[in-house]
């Protein structure tokens, strides 16, 4: 009897292990991967240089920032880079009172930017399992007046750190940023939007040319996304990848069935109108096509759905052949979609 009973401890040990294994299908092992990842803090270089001195250290900036300067240099609409002008322009943006202002709050709230570090390194662990030999961006981070939270460009990603002071920060009701939207600018978000914006500009929705924009064809990109995001932060929960309320996650999860009917009966899902894809698609407080307790992007979850389904039921389909995938119509059809 007592063997039986240390058997049966056992198992109702291994079960709740076991079943946390087949729900976490994105969990994969990275063991023998490495990504290394170093953020260069152009913020710290530009704002502790004397202002009588950035001119002359136009070439160091240059130098060091090769690949991602002139990105900053556009957001900050200082222009081209190449230009003598470049190194007044700078002047005047490191010496704004503002700009300083926000550079010391930035400073208070990151010492340093090792746990986003941290999270990119490991995101980029997975990027590599999915994608071997594939090259990992340089990562920067910069403050660039609030223009761009993240920055994309050839190997690069930039990261507006003014864009992440904080749902309470002061700044962000002065410029008319709306609190639904400032809920996400805080430093959980820094990881998962670098992610997603990466995915965004490796996987361009005009350059992949779908056959036709359309909600169905929007719906299924963003969801592409979302999944590849997914898969490289595996351990971030859902309200954080999709940017929802504990309340907005559980209203999709609970109307995802109608959401989708509402759609299909409403011949929305081929709708071209770029007004209708943006509803849909779009920031929002809210999804007006369904209610008020939906999440703005509602329609991405759905797209989401669509895909995670569709890869489930295709399990020798690769991440790199989903993510060029524009056969919208076949991705639907072969995920047999059908939410309850």
């Amino acid at each position: 009897m007592r063997i039986r009973f240390i058997y049966l401890i056992i198992l109702l040990l291994l079960v709740p292990a076991i079943i946390s294994c087949k729900k976490n299908q994105y969990k994969v092992n990275i063991s023998s991967i490495n990504a290394k990842v170093e953020i260069k803090r152009l913020e710290v270089d530009l704002f502790n240089l004397n202002p009588n001195e950035i001119t002359a250290k136009v070439p160091m900036l240059k130098e060091k920032y090769k690949g991602f300067l002139q990105y900053f240099s556009y957001v900050i609409n200082a222009g081209d880079i190449k230009e003598n002008s470049f190194g007044d322009f700078l002047v005047k943006f490191c010496t704004d009172k503002q700009n300083n202002d926000v550079y010391e709050l930035t400073m208070k709230l990151y010492p340093d930017v090792k746990k986003v570090e941290s999270g990119l390194q490991d995101a980029f662990r997975h990027y590599l399992y999915y994608f071997p030999g594939a090259q990992v961006p340089a990562v920067f981070t910069c403050i660039a007046g609030f223009n761009n939270s993240i920055i994309t460009g050839d190997s690069v990603i930039g990261i507006g750190l003014d864009r992440y002071l904080g749902a309470d920060c002061k700044y962000y009701p002065m410029l008319e940023i709306y609190k639904y939207m400032a809920v996400k600018m805080t430093p959980d978000n820094i990881v998962s939007d670098c992610i997603y914006g990466f995915g965004a500009s490796e996987w361009d929705f005009a350059t992949l040319k779908y056959p036709s924009d359309n909600v169905m064809a929007e719906i299924i990109h963003n969801g592409k996304l979302k999944y590849f995001e997914k898969c490289m932060l595996p351990e971030s929960n859902d309200e954080l990848i999709f940017g929802f309320s504990k309340d907005q996650l559980k209203f999709c999860k609970k109307n995802e069935g109608t959401m989708w009917q509402y759609l299909v009966e409403h011949d929305m899902l081929f709708n071209t109108e770029q007004f209708t894809i943006r509803k849909l698609t779009g920031e929002a407080p809210f999804t007006s096509y369904f209610t008020k307790e939906s999440p703005g992007k509602a329609a991405v979850w759905i797209g989401f759905r669509i895909v995670e389904s569709y890869m489930k039921k295709n399990p020798g389909v690769k991440l790199s052949d989903i993510m060029n995938n524009t056969d919208v119509q076949g991705i639907l059809e072969k995920s047999k979609y059908s939410p309850q």
